[in-house]
Order: C-alpha cells, then structure tokens, then sequence
C-alpha cells in the first residue's frame, strides 16, 4: 500500500508539470495542402536535417544547432552563417549588446565608421506549416550564404551575422497544416508563449536582439497582378507601446527596398504574374486599415518589442516562383540593412535608450507608468509567479522587495515583486501589463484579437504606480512559489487555481477520494503527510487543515469528450479549450465528428463542443471536408448519438457563439443564440450569479469574448452568468454594435437536462489561464 502511495505522489510531481502533447501528432508526412491552390515538389522537412548537416561539412561559415522539440515531437533547426573570422567581431557586438540594456548612450559610441562589428538578423521560416515557401527560401538563401563570394553576399557577411530559424512549424510542415500539433496557430502566440515552438523563437529573439527580422509567410495578392505579395509595415492601429517613430523612420523605406529588388529581378521568374509585376502590396502605403499591428501575438509585432525592424513577407504563391519571390524580398532587406547599419542600430539603441533613461517623448506624458506592483496573494501565489518567470523569459527585469515599503499610500510586504519601467523593453512590459482599451472607435474592424491584459486574463494583481517607489529590492531570475501543508488534514483545497484543479485530478485518477463543497471547494482525507507536503510544495499552493463539510459530495473521476475540428479553414478552433482542459487535469479524448456518428458517446461522461457548427453538417468544401461528416446519413447519425447521450444523463457543453449554434441544430436548446461580429474580440465584465457554474469567481468578474455570444430568451433555464447591465460592460478590445449585449445572459444551463451553454471564450489560445476553472466547474456541476 505504502508503495503505492509513494508512486502515487511522485506522479502527482512530476504531473504538475505541463503535459505531454505530442501524442496530437500523428500520421504520415503529406504532400500537399488542399488549403493552397498551388502544388510544387516543396523540400519535405524529414529531408532537412541531412541536408543541413552537409551544409555545415561544405562550409566553414555555417554552424547547425538542434534548438529544442516542436509539440510533435520534431526537432528545430537553428542555423547561423558569418563569415569565418567572425567570432572576435561579434564578441565585440556582444560587448555592445550587453550595453544596450544599462548604458545605451556608452553602446552608442561604440558605432561608427571604423567600428568593425556585425549586427544579427533574423529569418524565420513557415511558421505556418502550409506556406512551404518560406523555409524552402531559406534553404537557398542558406546555400548562397555558405558557399558563395559574390560581393553583396561577402559585403552582406562582413556586417551581419544571419541566423535562420528553417522551419518555425516542423509539426505544420510535416502535416500540412497551419498549426502546430497541438492545433495552434504560433503565429498568435507570442504574448503567452503556450507553445514549445513559440518559447524556442522568443529565445532566440531575446537571446539575439536582432536588428532585422523577417518572417517568411504566403499567400497574398492584396495588390493585383501588377502588385503581388505583401510586405510590412502595417497600416494601424499601431500598437501603442511602441516606440513607433524610430520603426516608421526606416520601414517603409527598406519595405520599398525590398519591392525594388523583387521588380528588378522579374526577368528571372518563370509565370507572367511575376514577370510583369510593377511592385508589391504595402498595408502602410497602399491601404487603410486591415492590416494593423496592433497585437503583440504576431513574430514580427512582438520581435519589434525588442527593437528589431520586424515585418511579415507575404509571397504571392505557392510555387518555386513564390519561393524566388521570398529569396529577393530578404535580399533587398538584407542589402539595405547592411547599406544603413549604423544609422538603423543607432536607433535601436535609442529605443533602448528612451526606456532606461524613461523617456518617451513619442508619447503623452503619463502613459507609461513608473512601475508595476505585482503583490503575491497568500492564498493564490501561482498566477504571480507564473506572470514573473514569464516577464523574465521575455527579457523583462523583474525586482523583489526585500522590506516591506509604501507607495502611494498603500503597504506591501517584503517578497511583493516590482517591474519598474525605466528599463530597456518598456514597451513590452507594459504591453503586457497594462488593462488595455476600447479601440473600437478608433478603426472599422480589426485583424484578430484587440485585448490580452495579462493581469486581467491570467488572475494576478498588478498595481501601475506614477511615482517613484522607495524600496530596497533586488533582481529575480526565477520566481518559485513556496507550496506548504499545515496540521494534520483533511485538508482544504481553494478553487481558486488551475494548478488546485489540476492537483483534484491528479488525485481522482489515482483512486483518492476528493470531495467538493457548496463553495465549489475540494477536501481531501489524511494520506502519509510527508508525502503530500512534497507534492503540495511541487505545486506551489498554500493548504491547510479544514474538516469536511457535511454537506459535502464526493467527485468522480470524469471521462472528457471533445469534438475534434482538425482544421476547418485552416484552425483548429477546439485547441485552446481542450488544452485549457488538459491544464486542468482531466484526461481528454478528442473525437472526429464521424467517430461521434458511428460510435456514440457511451465510453464517456462529458462531451464538450468547442468551435464552428461546420462540425456537423456534409456541406463542406474540398478541403475542409476531411474535418467534417461525410454525408447526410452521418449528420443524422452524429445528432441522435449526441440526443441519446444526453438523454442518458450524459453533460453536454458548449464553448463559444458557434458550438451555441450547434447545439440549437442539435436540438438540445431553443435559446435564441446571438453573436457578435467575426472580429469582435475582448474583455467584459460579467455579472455572476450564485451557481456552481460559477465557483471561484467574484460577483463582479471578468470574461473574455471572440465573437461574443448572448442568450434569449432564457425563461426557465437557469442563468449562471450576464454581461453587466451598464455601457461600460465592454472593458477593452473591440466590439462594434454591442449594446443588445448588455445585462444579456452570457452561461446558462438547460433545465431539466446537462446541458450548458458558455458564450466567452474561457480556453482561448492560451490567454485566458484564469477563466479556465470556468470549464471545470462545467464538468463538474
């Protein structure tokens, strides 16, 4: 028995970490994309690591790195080429790098004419995994840099060091697929970071600073035959937290620079498209709005954050056409960024240089703060440690109070953590830290999401503070939370965190008994306590000593179904919920909607419905037919399999205004569905009613929306949650149109049977950690 215990607690600590997901990656390599309308012999990532390893034997400019391990369990290449000699030379950048941060003004005078440093750029390759071109172009731009002596590529090797991330998406090249095998879009990632693909490109922007980076997408022809392609910069809203006038003041000319080289070249294409081609789309030149960088999720939105001249290239099409585009479009930026190196990283610096020194006279007096308090909540010390190691990873200083101090008329504790803003990477830090705001007046519509407070959406405190704060402190590296167990138990269990809901699990499926209360809390009965202190001290939560309510029911070990959507125009739009479940701790099973017509649900206890209502109907196109039901017969068996579930007492949930939709075609709900526009995306603030749909969440709380759903009539069903009956209930993003919304139920539940219905995005991508109990109190209630 004591044995078992013991297995049983090393797994809860090793469990604590974040799951293994590569087991979402299966089938052999395609190919082709029923996506691109366009098909070519497009180099297959199984073939790369062999080529590159010859690279490397060819030339003694090329060093290959392995640089960790996609979701699906591929490697990522990182290769770097300089010319041979270049080592001691970039010690001597590196020695500037290192300035950049605390003495900006002493790394600036280290530039100049006779100054013999090289600068580092960066080119990424397909993030998305159906736009072949891109690591394809880095290939053959990889070549020429290894083995050519041409003078632009000597002239280009004697000032930069290039640094080619080959294949950003292994698992999306592999499949031949947006996303990465966890069904994410990485390239609407890089603000939380949630995948390992997203994490390995951070590093090496952080690790790097590139002063050029170039993100290799396709495909576009925003501009006619006569302006193929698109290449940044975009046209606004411009993300704020920039220090957008030193961006501006060269990327529209080296975007020009690089349409220049693209036309000069049109001789050497091979299809008229490119050979009569007078230019390319540029968004800030040739357009309005549609385009915006606002978001920081984006590669190059969030590498400008880092005081790179950052743009998405855009080939026109998916051919070896497409790929020579791509390779010209870099030329032509690495030719003018190797022309104006020492003008173009001066002003690097000098955004650097703005945030140390806290001076940003691009903006109003008073938008950036001095600093941001983040005070760690006894009870719920996780969401704070989880935002500081997240800052520290994004090259963010992070400071912790070693006394207790005041500011502005407010006592903190010593170990309250401090982001003060007189630091390089200002701008990123207050991106991430700050509420937001309503920009929907600003512009018609926007690209994707206009909002991601992390302190908002991840349930951490971050006080802005406008005055200088006196307090003796010190810079962190790591923060860990100091999990603790007092007395003898039964313990108690706050539902307050998804690593607390995550623990539950873990102990459901090793057969220990966990009840909930009325509050939506959980207890746990005495096991050999030096056993459960480790594993509470791994999680990082505070738990004490409670009796058992007796009105307390125990849990069950639930068996989770989700509906699969492998890609309906190019998303998988069940990924964020099923990997918010996964962090939960509940073990989930993905379904195809045609396992659902032919095998039932039976084997389960939960069916959740995560995304478009095209899950359930044969109407489909080519390409995304293979996601869907195959005809007419299967849409009927699909919808008596999910009925009779239901009707057996099985829960039914529904995440988003599409999954609503779904369940009305389903026949489980005459609730009129409403939603908002497609682009409608946000924070709101939420009425919550006393529900256990509810548990852990304040009376007046906060939800995330993406197409925003609402509920009428809801007479008789039970509502558990309305958007708040006031103007104001829209917190920040964008929403046109949304006053029919207000004080509208936004979860309710069915009466007389298990099934809910959720219109805010709780699982969304990644952002959203703290509505993520929102799910499990769904399974739950």
């Amino acid at each position: 028995m004591y044995k078992r215990i013991i297995l049983l607690l090393l797994t809860i600590m090793i469990a604590l970490a974040p799951a293994a997901t590569w087991a979402h990656h299966d089938g052999p390599e395609a190919d082709k994309s029923l996506f691109n309308s366009e098909h070519y012999d497009f180099v297959k990532y199984s073939k790369m690591g062999k080529m590159l390893k010859k690279l490397q034997k060819k030339s003694n400019r090329v060093t290959v790195k392995p640089y960790g391990m996609s979701a699906g369990g591929h490697p990522m290449y990182v290769v770097t080429i300089s010319e041979p000699g270049a080592k001691p030379k970039f010690n001597q950048y590196q020695q500037m790098r290192r300035q950049m941060f605390k003495h900006s003004m002493k790394a600036q005078r280290l530039i100049g004419k006779d100054a013999d440093f090289k600068v580092p750029i960066l080119i990424n390759g397909s993030i998305h995994g159906t736009e072949f071109v891109g690591s394809d172009a880095v290939l053959r731009l990889m070549e020429r840099f290894a083995t050519q002596n041409d003078p632009k590529t000597k002239s280009i090797l004697n000032n930069n060091i290039l640094i080619f991330n080959v294949v950003a998406n292994p698992d999306g090249r592999w499949s031949a697929t947006r996303f990465n095998a966890n069904g994410f879009d990485l390239n609407r990632d890089f603000i939380t970071r949630s995948q390992p693909e997203t994490r390995q490109m951070v590093e090496l922007i952080t690790r790097w600073n590139p002063m050029v980076m170039l993100d290799l997408h396709g495909y576009v022809q925003y501009g006619g035959k006569a302006k193929p392609g698109l290449i940044e910069p975009c046209t606004p809203p411009h993300n704020p937290n920039y220090e957008y006038d030193l961006f501006s003041k060269w990327a529209l000319d080296q975007a020009k620079a690089m349409e220049t080289y693209l036309v000069n070249n049109r001789d050497a294409y091979q299809s008229d498209l490119y050979r009569n081609m007078t230019g390319t789309f540029i968004p800030q030149r040739d357009d309005t709005d549609g385009w915006d960088d606002y978001p920081p999720i984006f590669t190059p939105m969030y590498a400008m954050y880092h005081g790179s001249y950052a743009y998405t290239l855009e080939a026109p099409t998916n051919d070896w056409d497409g790929v020579r585009w791509q390779e010209d479009a870099v030329m032509g930026a690495l030719t003018f960024a190797t022309e104006h190196k020492d003008e173009m990283l001066r002003d690097q610096l000098e955004m650097f240089r703005r945030g140390i020194q806290f001076d940003h006279p691009y903006h109003k007096e008073g938008f950036f703060p001095k600093a941001y308090i983040l005070p760690v909540d006894p009870k719920r010390p996780t969401p704070t440690f989880k935002a500081v190691n997240h800052l520290i990873a994004n090259d963010i200083t992070v400071e912790q109070a070693k006394k207790p101090f005041q500011a502005e008329g407010k006592t903190y504790p010593a170990g309250t953590f401090i982001v003060r803003m007189n630091q390089a990477k200002a701008g990123l830090a207050n991106t991430m830290l700050w509420e937001g705001e309503d920009i929907t007046d600003t512009i018609p519509s926007m690209y994707d999401i206009s909002s991601w407070s992390l302190p908002k959406l991840w349930g951490f405190q971050a006080d802005r503070i406008d005055q200088d704060i006196a307090v003796t402190s010190g810079p962190v590296k790591k923060g860990k939370p100091q999990g603790a167990l007092s007395r003898k138990g039964p313990y108690h269990i706050p539902n307050q965190t998804v690593e607390a809901v995550y623990l539950v699990n873990t102990l459901l499926k090793h057969g220990i008994p966990v009840w909930r209360d009325s509050k939506g809390d959980f207890y746990v009965h005495r096991i050999k306590r030096s056993m459960l202190k480790q594993a509470v001290r791994a999680s990082g939560l505070r738990i004490r000593s409670r009796a058992i309510p007796k009105q307390a029911q125990p849990l069950r070990n639930l068996k989770v179904a989700i509906l699969k959507d492998g890609g309906i125009y190019k998303a998988q739009s069940h990924a964020g919920t099923r990997e918010a479940l996964e962090r939960l701790g509940f073990q989930v099973t993905e379904l195809h909607p045609r396992q659902v017509a032919k095998q039932g649900l039976g084997a389960y206890d939960v069916f959740v419905y995560s995304g478009t209502s095209l899950m359930i109907t044969s109407r489909l196109s080519k390409a995304n037919k293979e996601f869907g039901l195959k005809d007419e017969v299967q849409v009927r068996k699909f919808k008596k399999q999910v009925t009779q579930f239901v009707k057996k007492g099985g829960k039914y949930i529904a995440v988003g205004s599409s999954a609503s939709q779904a369940t009305r075609t389903l026949g489980l709900t005459d609730i009129t569905v409403h939603a908002g526009g497609g682009n409608s995306n946000g924070i709101v603030k939420v009425d919550t009613k006393k529900s256990p749909l509810t548990f852990g969440y304040a009376k007046q709380d906060i939800g995330f929306v993406y197409r925003p759903a609402w509920y009428t009539p809801t007479h008789g069903e039970t509502v558990a949650a309305s958007y708040k009956d006031s103007p104001d209930f829209f917190h920040s993003g964008h929403w046109k149109n949304r006053q029919p919304a207000q004080g509208k139920p936004v979860i309710v539940q069915e009466k007389g049977k298990d099934v809910t219905l959720i219109g805010l995005e709780p699982g969304f991508r990644g952002h959203t950690d703290y509505l993520y109990r929102l799910l499990s109190n769904a399974v739950w209630e």
